[in-house]
């Protein structure tokens, strides 16, 4: 009676009231809430501390594991797929890429054709890793400006010789004239 009395007045379980042994016949005694308060404030009656469990065991192995310790063959339970599944591997890459490609496509670095057809790429498995990613689209995007150029100097080319053939038929226009004035 008197441990569950004290227990309930200190807010704590039976298991934490200590009560003190030269004072055993004051305690006998007490039979209410009242007489337990007065107990406790005499120091007769004292809620034990909390027991200690220490930590630092756990996070000095913890410290081990991040140097790569302890993770030998011999301390592996589940399959590798289990431990780190490829498929959380797989979604990771893709926001990453897929995360590149819109910004890049927001700061237009690139169109929206090369957008898609990237995006297309991407979730083709043809990038392994953002590196490979922007290596491609530099190459695509010197590549275009590379046919852009190309066709410019092509459309230059093509505009000299329609020029070039429009004075030669001119010349001989004026040659058939003279022909035709001195004949006349």
């Amino acid at each position: 009676l008197q441990k569950r009395l004290a227990a309930s007045v200190l807010k704590c379980g039976k298991r934490k009231v200590w009560l003190d042994p030269n004072e055993i016949t004051e305690i006998h005694n007490a039979n209410s809430r009242q007489n337990f308060r007065k107990l406790i404030k005499d120091g007769y009656v004292i809620r034990k501390p909390n027991k200690i469990h220490s930590r630092a065991r756990v996070n000095k192995r913890l410290d081990a594991k991040r140097k790569g310790r302890h993770t030998g063959f011999g301390k592996r339970r589940g399959t590798r797929e289990a431990r780190f599944p490829s498929k959380i591997i797989w979604m990771r890459r893709m926001r990453v890429l897929r995360r590149l490609l819109k910004k890049y496509r927001e700061s237009d670095k690139i169109d929206k054709h090369l957008y898609h057809t990237l995006y297309l790429k991407v979730k083709g498995n043809e990038f392994k890793n953002k590196r490979v990613l922007m290596e491609h689209i530099h190459k695509e995007k010197a590549e275009i400006v590379r046919a852009k150029q190309l066709q410019k100097e092509g459309e230059y080319r093509r505009a000299r010789v329609a020029a070039k053939r429009e004075r030669a038929a001119a010349r001989e226009a004026e040659k058939q004239k003279k022909l035709l004035g001195e004949s006349a």
